[in-house]
């Protein structure tokens, strides 16, 4: 079975310049806009994570540059226009998740409704280690994501053997088998639970903000069809040569499905 997964160094605004497949799931982690307080309690401030040596190349700064500029709305009318339509079958709708900070919940939430995604589902995404880890012991310390399931009218499709799912999901790290590319980088384990639920093999998976390609690889990995925009030429290049690079060797080794990546404008 081929399997297309094509990655663009692009804003997701300039999706008519690429001839994509409208999705059965956008997926995406949108930019917390923490500022320059990303790295506040991490060890990543200091130099080797000791305050000793004196503070890093990380410290005072944003995760990234899109922190500052990035367009929710732009989003939203974006998401809304590469979704595909609601079949008039029951359990074939399509869904949007949105991975953000617990303080931007009612602000996804509320956009969401101005652009026709009048459910939503709340997710809590938990981990067993905390990156707050400067004084721990006198404060509790977050361990935690969050992110919310968005749809418009239908329930979307949903595919679990007709068991409960829970509204939190385990954050296991994916280990030395995935590369380490993007510092808010989500594991392809948990991306591969959350795209088989809400996906068919076959159907089409889109991430706006693909990052280091983690969600590609994921839907690769599951016989979804996936496409991706990254505006950040390094992250692109990297997930180019390391995320997905791996995969296709492996698949040339074990001799399984096809596939065709696209990296454009690198």
């Amino acid at each position: 079975m081929s399997v297309k997964c094509e990655l663009y160094n692009d804003n997701f605004q300039n999706w008519k310049s690429y001839n994509i497949q409208k999705a059965q799931l956008v997926i995406a982690d949108i930019p917390y806009n923490v500022g320059t307080d990303a790295f506040g309690s991490s060890p990543l401030w200091w130099k080797d994570g000791d305050r000793r040596n004196g503070e890093s190349e990380k410290a005072g700064k944003a995760f990234f540059h899109t922190d500052f500029k990035f367009n929710i709305a732009e989003y939203f009318h974006f998401c809304n226009r590469l979704l595909i339509k609601e079949p008039k079958e029951k359990g074939k709708a399509p869904a949007m998740l949105v991975f953000c900070s617990f303080q931007q919940l009612q602000t996804v939430v509320q956009y969401g409704e101005k652009y026709g995604f009048s459910h939503h589902i709340p997710l809590v995404f938990i981990k067993n280690y905390s990156p707050q880890v400067l004084k721990a012991n006198m404060k509790i310390v977050g361990a935690t994501e969050y992110g919310l399931l968005l749809y418009r009218d239908k329930l979307p499709k949903f595919n679990n053997d007709g068991r409960m799912v829970f509204n939190w999901f385990p954050w296991e790290r994916d280990g030395d088998r995935v590369p380490k590319i993007h510092d808010t980088q989500k594991p392809v384990k948990l991306l591969k639970r959350l795209i088989e639920i809400f996906t068919d093999p076959g159907d089409v998976v889109i991430d706006p903000c693909a990052g280091s390609g983690s969600t590609l690889r994921a839907a690769y990995e599951l016989g979804r069809n996936s496409y991706g925009f990254e505006i950040s030429k390094e992250f692109c290049g990297r997930a180019w040569s390391e995320m997905l690079v791996d995969m296709e060797r492996q698949d040339a080794l074990e001799g399984g499905q096809e596939t065709l990546f696209d990296l454009m404008g690198v």
